[in-house]
């Protein structure tokens, strides 16, 4: 980074941008045969003539050019240097976003590619979204105009349709011994876009069921397939009481994960909220085993993730095969801290229940993220199968919108502009005294660079521990992305007080060592 010489601040840039997207780039996905012509056929209809020029182009290629395409990529993997986060298409990687109620891919009138380009726009790197092996009905949870809720009819899932009408949800009954090759397509597709825009999908295989109305609109349930399999009481069903339903869930895991084998931008959790709805542990370790079984022949193997619960929870065991801890409303970010030791991802890949407006949910990202976090997924409403966009004004328990989108990708900006890989969470170089309801925290390489985070109103100085050395410091403003300050100055070693800009709700602090000035230095 150029830093200004002692009172100038002209080097400095003006203002973090609130966009900074990753190039579009190849997923390097190569599907069956018959997934690959549907994913064309349906962007012929999309891109028209410029598509037959491009396939004209792409016929032309050598028998050798062919065969290095097929070689898979390796998908998104945990840094070896620091586990806490990941390692994407070469790069060091936290992911950040705030995306959609998880039913693009389920939800047939949702237009995915409108939203992508949305989370593209802002340089976002994560979606996550929902199989379809479970939805929900309109009003549920009180969300209006909700992805997870399709029209009548509408519903997509990895099981074909019947000739047999009576599924509750619209239309026909599932027969649970097909596959739909419509929704394949349609999940590689929707996985492929995503790649282009260098964006992870986060597949999140099941779901419990909260309430019977969603288990009464579940294809497993007996009454809507034509197998007679789900005679079961919601709470049994992610358990292993029930060995006809246990051989569909492990089929259609095997099914779906084969079917993502040669895709680099995707991982799998294994079930959201498992705290809830009786899902058994039992049940989760058989889910996660057939995923690895299904891959011990892949070249590459995918990331697994588990969802551990609301708020905070000290993991004492844990499952070898999982790579990623996920929690939901994580503020404070306790499940960081305690988690640490553990040498994986900690994510917060759920927000709301606090109301619509921005600052909740900004400074939540921001606290999660500085304390050593990997992954935060802002539960965005805004985002509706009317309004793809990402303009529709939320009407939910939870909020999104442009406005918390942009300062989201300033927060995302923020973190990639450190060689974060070489920092752990450290708040014990901060040695102020906080105003009321105000906090602090700071994620360190000592002696290069620091990530400080401070969340409230009214603090003047901050005073920091800093090895000697020549620093440079810029106070960021977490809402516009300006560097409202900017300084550089020499240090003796010890306590170093820093007058703070005048700000409003939170700011963010970046320290980093420059070269000396003197000869030699």
């Amino acid at each position: 980074m150029a830093v200004a010489p002692a009172g100038d601040s002209a080097a400095y840039p003006a203002a973090y941008p609130a966009a900074d997207p990753d190039p579009v780039a190849s997923s390097g996905a190569v599907g069956t045969v018959e997934g690959s012509l549907a994913t064309m056929v349906d962007r012929r209809k999309r891109i028209g003539t410029l598509f037959v020029f491009l396939l004209g182009g792409a016929l032309m290629m050598t028998a050798g050019s062919i065969c290095a395409a097929a070689e898979p990529s390796r998908p998104i993997s945990l840094h070896p240097n620091n586990p806490h986060y990941f390692l994407f298409r070469g790069r060091p990687t936290v992911l950040i976003t705030s995306g959609e109620h998880y039913g693009a891919l389920l939800n047939l009138d949702f237009d995915y590619l409108g939203y992508l380009d949305e989370l593209h726009a802002h340089g976002f790197n994560l979606t996550r979204t929902f199989t379809g092996v479970y939805c929900e009905a309109p009003g549920d949870f009180k969300i209006k105009n909700n992805p997870l809720s399709p029209a009548q009819g509408r519903l997509i899932c990895p099981w074909a349709r019947s000739s047999t009408p009576g599924y509750s949800g619209g239309g026909k009954k599932f027969d649970l011994n097909r596959w739909d090759d419509a929704y394949f397509a349609r999940l590689k597709d929707l996985v492929t876009e995503a790649g282009r825009r260098g964006i992870i999908v986060e597949l999140v295989l099941f779901c419990p069921f909260y309430e019977d109305a969603m288990w009464n609109l579940s294809p497993m349930k007996a009454e809507n397939n034509v197998n007679g399999i789900g005679k079961a009481n919601r709470t049994d069903v992610y358990t292993l009481k029930h060995k006809d339903l246990l051989a569909v869930h492990e089929a259609v895991t095997r099914k779906i994960v084969g079917e993502l084998e040669d895709f680099d931008n995707v991982y799998y959790e294994v079930c959201n909220e498992p705290y809830f709805g009786g899902v058994s542990g039992q049940w989760q370790d058989r889910i996660i085993a057939a995923i690895v079984d299904a891959e011990a022949s892949f070249v590459h193997k995918h990331l697994i993730a588990q969802n551990i619960a609301n708020g905070s929870k000290k993991i004492e065991h844990s499952n070898a095969a999982v790579s990623i801890f996920n929690f939901h409303y994580a503020c404070p970010p306790d499940a960081v801290q305690i988690n640490y030791r553990l040498g994986k991802v900690i994510g917060d890949d759920e927000t709301g229940f606090r109301g619509s407006g921005d600052l909740v949910y900004r400074t939540e990202g921001w606290d999660f993220i500085i304390a050593g976090g990997g992954l935060y997924d802002n539960l965005d409403y805004s985002f509706t199968p009317e309004r793809e966009d990402g303009t529709a004004k939320p009407d939910a328990p939870g909020g999104g919108g442009p406005t918390l989108r942009r300062q989201l990708s300033i927060l995302k900006n923020f973190i990639h502009g450190f060689d974060f890989v070489n920092m752990a969470p450290d708040n014990s170089i901060l040695h102020n005294r906080l105003p009321e309801k105000t906090t602090a925290r700071a994620l360190v390489e000592k002696g290069r660079q620091y990530a400080v985070y401070v969340n409230g109103e009214g603090l003047k100085e901050l005073v920091v521990d800093l090895p000697e050395g020549r620093y440079g410091a810029e106070w960021v403003n977490t809402q516009t992305g300006a560097v409202d300050k900017a300084e550089t100055f020499a240090h003796g070693g010890g306590r170093r007080t820093l007058a703070v800009p005048g700000y409003r709700e939170d700011v963010a602090l970046r320290i980093v060592k420059v070269p000396s000035l003197e000869p030699g230095g």
